[in-house]
Order: structure tokens, then sequence, then C-alpha cells
């Protein structure tokens, strides 16, 4: 956790029962909405990555990229989006990964890394861990090294962080909610 995940838990909304009866959703408007909190959640990223020769940020679709762009430039390097099938206009590759009811498939431009490239991947939240494990083995087909996969929320009892850990990567959370918080 960042020196800043108490202050960043306390000021992400949960909203019971959206989008359905028993789900507690994890708000983070209120943290973008608010300058300090937005700054401390940047900063939590940027200072555990700085000194590390990050090449590239990968950001997952679509809220990675709140986080992911602000964080590549503030370490001075490349912004790599990972995004849903069909958005990205070039040459890609796919990964598609297993969802509750179905499954989903995301995308990387082919071209995105180079042989070696150190990257982290980041996202908004860890539930399940199939959109960042799908992200990780992109990377890792188009040549690149995952660093470390990063979020501002795990959820650690749904398991997506254990699962992550397990496939050898780690794993790193500004703040985790347990489902009764």
């Amino acid at each position: 956790m960042s020196v800043y995940g108490d202050y960043l838990k306390s000021v992400i909304r949960t909203v019971r029962d959206w989008p359905e009866p028993g789900i507690n959703f994890r708000d983070i408007t209120p943290v973008l909405q608010n300058s300090s909190a937005f700054r401390k959640l940047i900063d939590s990223f940027v200072h555990r990555y700085q000194g590390m020769e990050i090449d590239a940020i990968a950001a997952i679709d679509a809220r990675g990229f709140i986080i992911g762009a602000p964080v590549a430039y503030e370490l001075n390097c490349s912004f790599v989006p990972i995004r849903k099938k069909g958005k990205l206009p070039f040459q890609t590759i796919s990964e598609t990964y297993r969802l509750e009811y179905g499954e989903a498939t995301v995308e990387l431009h082919a071209d995105a890394f180079r042989e070696g490239d150190r990257i982290v991947v980041m996202d908004d939240l860890i539930a399940t861990g199939g959109s960042m494990l799908a992200a990780a083995n992109l990377i890792e087909r188009s040549g690149g090294h995952v660093v470390e996969t990063a979020a501002i929320i795990d959820l650690p009892e749904i398991g997506g962080s254990e699962r992550i850990r397990g496939e050898g990567h780690s794993v790193f959370a500004v703040c985790e909610f347990t489902e009764d918080e």
C-alpha cells in the first residue's frame, strides 16, 4: 500500500447495490475531483517507480488511462493504451480472458514495445485479475518485461491479486477494500 493509501481510501466513494444488488461499487471519481487527492494518487505511483528505469506505462481501457498517462508523463516514459477489441487503428495482437459471464478481449499495437522494455501495467481496480493478466500476457508476447502490475484498488477477497502473483507478477495497489467496507 501507499503511504497515502488510508487517506485515498477515505476519499473513494462506495456505492452500495450498484450496478446490481449485492455489489459494492468503488467509485474513484471523488479522488479525481479533489486536486489534493488526485495528486497524492499519482504521487503514490510516481514515488514507487521513480528510479526503476521504466520504459512504459501500459494502461488498461478506460479508467487505467486516467492514472497511466500522468504517471508516464512524470516518469518521463511512454504511455501505451491497452484497448478493448476493435478500438486500435493499426496492426494489433489480442488476448481473450474470461469474465464471470462470458469473455472479453483486449488489444495492443503490435509495435508497442521493443524486446526487453520494462513495463508497468496499470488499471483502476483488481477484482478477478483477468484483464490485468491478459494485458501482462500481451506485453510479454510483444517482447516487453512486466515489472509490476499496479492499481488504485485491490479487492483481495475476490482473489485477483493472488491469481496475478500466482502467474509470477508482482502486484501493487494504493489501497484495498474488503467486501464489508
